[in-house]
């Protein structure tokens, strides 16, 4: 079986500095590599910067910076946010690095050989914030004002001489490609999305700018700079050293397993990549997920709407764990989700303060007292013993196909659930009462005990720094964690010591 895995974030546009829905995005990636981790796959976890096109350069202007200069600085603020949420990625790709252009130059060279490239002039409408062009049909008039009615973006009136790529040819091969791998786009609707979108017809697409100069020149024309979306995809390729298609990592992980995007890319990553890449002899990705948007109230973040939420701030205020732990629990993924102070702090108080953070202390301290810091011995389980241990067994498939069709709420939610059943375990066992019995309080506290480690195991990905904490009563260390030893129910071994901990998670006060 292929034990390797790739998986991408989108590369963020550094214009601004990073706001909630980025953090959301590389959170929901982080947990996917995390994931794959523990179930033994080897795993290259890739997020950075797309730091070319017209919008960074005026960005750059206002400042009266250098491009690269401006880019230096935005692009540390994402850089730097990576290790704030505690991102286990293996790599972070700017597009102003020479690695990226030599894959960009190196593309459209193929390309233009394949004579999927032709020059001709531009006219219609461009929105210069997401970087697009728009027909007619996709653009209304808002005060005055002509914008995107995907994106509320403004457009301008563009024309200039341009190369451009051979999209309507693509447009039955694509659809062929959809249907042979009908998960190449999830969610579903995203899927019909973008299956309704080609079948109304492609027209070809404009892939060069004359108008501005900050980009990756065409290699042909150094008059043209190359469109910033065909610069900015191949950063999934350029990452894994192509075109050197001998090396190592090209060979394990291309084709990329899962690009993990915000549904308002999904265009450029669904239709516009697979084209570029068939037209190049290149294997497309294996699947596109287009999630939603995080909300602030009913809108998208965005900067000219003055409705950023700042991930850093959150983080300051209640903690990293808790913020993913709220944002992969309670945004149902795929859909578009918020942000609220009083559901977060609920989630905290409920889920990780009351239900885990209390499941683990009670034990432990209980185990303290009765036992020592120590695994008990045991002899057999009794039937309510197995009754819960082998729920980890039985939903151990499940838990893994639901993973693998990023369900990330079908997990979260058996999480919870186990969580409960844990907690009633031990409140209807009542060790307390069987101090004249010691081989059954003995075997209450070791079953108690395999289900934190079980638990914890699966919280891993989630809240990785709280999870190995408290895995750390049992001595397991990050390299140990395997998903697989929650099908053991004897994993733990009598007599070994065990540690205590501090609070894990301290409830919020209103």
């Amino acid at each position: 079986m292929d034990k390797n895995f790739y998986i991408t974030t989108p590369i963020y546009y550094p214009s601004a500095k990073p706001h909630m829905g980025h953090a959301y995005s590389s959170i929901v990636a982080d947990f996917f590599a995390r994931f794959k981790r523990i179930q033994g796959y080897n795993v290259f976890f890739l997020t950075g910067t797309d730091e070319h096109g017209q919008k960074i350069q005026r960005a750059a202007e206002k400042q009266n910076k250098d491009p690269k200069e401006f880019c230096d600085e935005i692009s540390k603020t994402f850089k730097d946010l990576s290790t704030l949420l505690n991102l286990s990625n293996n790599d972070f790709i700017r597009t102003t690095e020479k690695r990226h252009h030599k894959s960009v130059d190196h593309l459209w060279k193929i390309l233009e050989k394949k004579k999927e490239i032709y020059l001709s002039k531009y006219s219609g409408w461009y929105s210069v914030s997401d970087e697009a062009f728009y027909s007619e049909d996709e653009i209304e008039d808002i005060d005055g004002n002509k914008v995107s009615k995907s994106s509320g973006s403004q457009v301008e009136w563009l024309e200039e001489e341009s190369f451009f790529f051979k999209l309507s040819k693509w447009q039955k091969p694509l659809l062929k490609f959809y249907s042979e791998n009908p998960n190449f786009i999830l969610p579903e609707t995203r899927k019909n999305e973008v299956i309704s979108f080609v079948k109304s017809g492609l027209k070809d697409l404009s892939v060069s700018r004359k108008s501005f100069s900050w980009g990756i020149k065409v290699p042909s024309n150094k008059d043209h700079v190359i469109y910033v979306w065909l610069d900015a995809l191949t950063n999934y390729l350029s990452a894994i050293n192509y075109p050197n298609e001998d090396n190592d990592l090209y060979k394990k992980f291309w084709p990329a397993n899962l690009h993990l995007i915000g549904k308002d890319i999904l265009r450029f990553h669904a239709v516009y990549w697979p084209a570029f890449l068939l037209a190049a002899g290149i294997k497309p990705p294996l699947r596109v997920y287009g999630h939603g948007w995080i909300l602030s109230g009913e809108q998208k973040m965005s900067k000219s709407k003055g409705n950023i939420l700042d991930p850093i701030e959150i983080i300051n205020n209640y903690g990293l764990d808790p913020l993913r732990y709220y944002l992969l629990k309670e945004v149902s993924f795929g859909n578009d989700g918020n942000i609220s102070k009083e559901k977060l702090e609920s989630c905290i108080n409920s889920d990780l303060a009351n239900n885990y953070g209390n499941l683990c202390q009670r034990v432990i301290s209980f185990c303290e007292k009765n036992i020592g810091l120590k695994i008990p011995q045991i002899n057999e389980f009794e039937a309510e013993d197995l009754q819960i241990l082998d729920n980890y067994k039985n939903s151990f498939e499940d838990l893994k196909i639901h993973i693998d069709n990023q369900n990330i709420n079908f997990y979260l939610n058996f999480i919870v659930e186990q969580l409960f059943k844990a907690n009633k375990y031990f409140n209807d066992q009542e060790p307390w009462k069987k101090k004249d019995n010691r081989i059954r309080l003995n075997t209450i506290v070791y079953v108690s005990m395999e289900i934190i480690r079980k638990i914890s195991i699966l919280l891993y990905p989630i809240i990785p720094e709280t999870a190995l904490k408290a895995l750390k009563i049992f001595n397991i260390e990050e390299k140990d964690i395997e998903f697989a030893t929650i099908l053991n129910n004897k994993y733990l071994f009598s007599e070994d010591k065990i540690n205590k901990i501090g609070i894990l998670f301290n409830k919020v006060t209103k």
